[in-house]
Formats: structure tokens, sequence, C-alpha cells
């Protein structure tokens, strides 16, 4: 039999090689749709590669060169070429660290940020017009079946334990937030539904007034099964507030809380504010341990009774440099909602 032959497709190796067919095929499909293919993305000089080290860039605060290439899976000779055609455009410049004078930080120039800017403006545009194109009923599966694709390679690429997703709050998510606090807050701390009912106030607050350029809600989730959770809300116009930040006791451990402060950072810096603050008690060490990672210091602490418990309250803040490639929109002026129930 030639070795271009086609195999019997009740076996087992024809069946292997449909699915390798299929998802080939999809790759095609997608990158297609994308414009990946294109020479320049979005209709500029930037390959999709460049253009994602651009981004990476944009959203951290002066990673190394090696940080970046365990990040992106690219090759440290390939890398190094394209760092330095950046450094030769001025896209980006280097400094040294302050902690060892042999590495070095990348950060984008003022030009760069310009680039980037250009860069996510467009796939914005590019992405809500795919979308623009669905229902609303098309939109949530395209966005839940990338949400699995997602979940499954990742199973296979680190394991059980990294298979989660994060989304964004869906219908039925408010109630799920609200009951589990009150739960595990009781069993852990003995705090009585005083809690779980400024959790709803907090939660129906978000989603009356939620403004989806300035606020976001994190769901991780593996399996449908939901894992913790985290807000982001607006504090004033300079100011985001991390809110309700929870793990499932079964999901600890994993880095499910750490990356759901990180998305909020991110958020936070990418929406145009300039600082970051929580509130938090003494006692919830994991929580405050997260934050202190995260670089939060504690600026206040107080001394009260709530929920039943004599309590320590404290209060964390994050300075955030402005945005690389985004500049703070002025039409949140305003003098912001002022400070709420936490």
């Amino acid at each position: 039999m030639s070795k271009y032959a086609t195999a019997d497709p009740g076996t087992p190796a024809a069946s292997a090689a449909l699915r390798v067919a299929a998802v080939r095929r999809f790759s095609r499909f997608y990158t297609r749709r994308i414009g990946a293919l294109a020479q320049g993305l979005y209709a500029s000089p930037f390959s999709l590669t460049e253009a994602r080290v651009l981004y990476e860039l944009a959203q951290r605060d002066g990673p190394t060169a090696s940080q970046l290439g365990h990040e992106l899976g690219l090759d440290a000779g390939y890398l190094s070429r394209l760092v330095a055609r950046f450094r030769h455009d001025g896209l980006i410049g280097r400094t040294p660290s302050a902690s060892d004078g042999r590495r070095r930080h990348l950060t984008l120039s003022a030009r760069g940020r310009r680039a980037f800017a250009t860069l996510d403006a467009r796939s914005q545009a590019q992405v809500s017009a795919l979308l623009a194109s669905l229902s609303a009923a098309g939109q949530a599966r395209l966005v839940g079946a990338m949400a699995e694709i997602e979940r499954l390679l990742d199973t296979g690429a680190r394991g059980a334990a990294a298979a989660y997703v994060l989304r964004p709050l869906q219908a039925g998510d408010l109630g799920w937030v609200i009951g589990r606090h009150g739960a595990i807050y009781a069993e852990e701390y003995g705090w009585d539904q005083g809690f779980e009912a400024l959790v709803a106030e907090i939660g129906a607050r978000f989603i009356r007034r939620l403004d989806p350029r300035r606020e976001r809600a994190w769901i991780a989730e593996r399996d449908g099964e939901n894992l913790g959770c985290v807000f982001l809300v607006e504090h004033s116009r300079t100011v985001a507030q991390l809110r309700l930040l929870l793990v499932e006791p079964s999901a600890r451990g994993q880095g499910i809380g750490r990356r759901l402060v990180d998305e909020c950072v991110r958020f936070a810096r990418q929406a145009g504010y300039r600082k970051l603050t929580l509130w938090t008690q003494s006692l919830l060490h994991a929580a405050r341990q997260l934050y202190r990672e995260a670089g939060f210091k504690r600026v206040a602490r107080q001394p009260h009774v709530s929920f039943g418990a004599r309590l320590v309250s404290e209060t964390w803040e994050l300075p955030l440099k402005p945005p690389r490639g985004v500049r703070h929109n002025k039409q949140h002026g305003h003098g912001g909602r002022g400070r709420d129930d936490r």
C-alpha cells in the first residue's frame, strides 16, 4: 500500500487523522477570518507575532526579554532580533534592573505606545464588527465555544489543576456570588447574614450601574462549575476598587486568586485608572498575601464590629502607571460615584 493511501475510516488511526484534519481546518478558517495571514496585521507594518510582543509590553511593567520569550513561547534568537529591530525603530527602550545589572527591562517608547494604540483600536473595531454580524445568542455561543477550546487546550498543556477559564458575569452568577460569600464566610469565620446582605447590595448596585468601559466582573469556571470571582468597579474618575474576591475552598492553591487579582490590575490600568484600592479584613491572611504580591500597600486600618464579629478593617492601595497606548477617557471627567458600601 502506498504511504499516501487513505486508511479505513473505521480504524482508530483514521479517526485520529480526521480529528487532526478538523483542527487544522478550523485553524485555517480562523486565521483567515481575523486577517492573521495578511502581510501586516490590521493594515499595519507588524506581523501577528510582532503585534503580540507590543501588546505584552503594553500590559506589563518592564518585563525582560527572557520573561517575554517564556510567556509567548518564542525562540530566544528570534526574539532578540525582533527586540533589536524595535529598538532601532524607536519603539522600545531598555533600562537596567535595579537588582541585577545584567538584566534589562523593556518598555514601550512614546512612539511604541502610539503604534500599540493604533493596533489595539483596529483590533477592537474588527472584533466588534465580527460580533455585530451575530445575534446576542450567537455571540454568547461563540464566546462560550472559545472558552471551551481554551479550557480543553489548557488542560492538555498544563494539567487539570490549571484547566479553568475566566469569563464575564452571566445570568445566574450573581446569586452564586452572594450565596457562596454568605456560606463560606459563615463557615470559616462565623460571620452573620449581615455580610451576605452587604454582598447582595454590592452586587445589585454593580448590575444597575454597570459601565462596561470602566467596570468588570470575572468568574473562574471549570467544567461548568464556578470556582471563584472578583469585581472591579469605579470608585472615582481616577480610582478603581477591587471587590468581592472569592475562591472556593476546593479550588484554592491553584493560582486562581492570583489570576483574578492580576486581571483586575490589568483592566484597571487599561481603563485609564491611576490607582486601585480595596477594603479587606486583617484576618483574611490568604487574600492579604495576594494583594501584597500584586504590589498593594496597606494605607489604613480601623477596628470595628460588623457581621457579628470584632474585626480590623484594612484599606490597601496600588498606584497604577499611566496605561501604555491608552489615554484617559476625558468623558469620564465627573467626580466619580463616590464612596459606597464596600
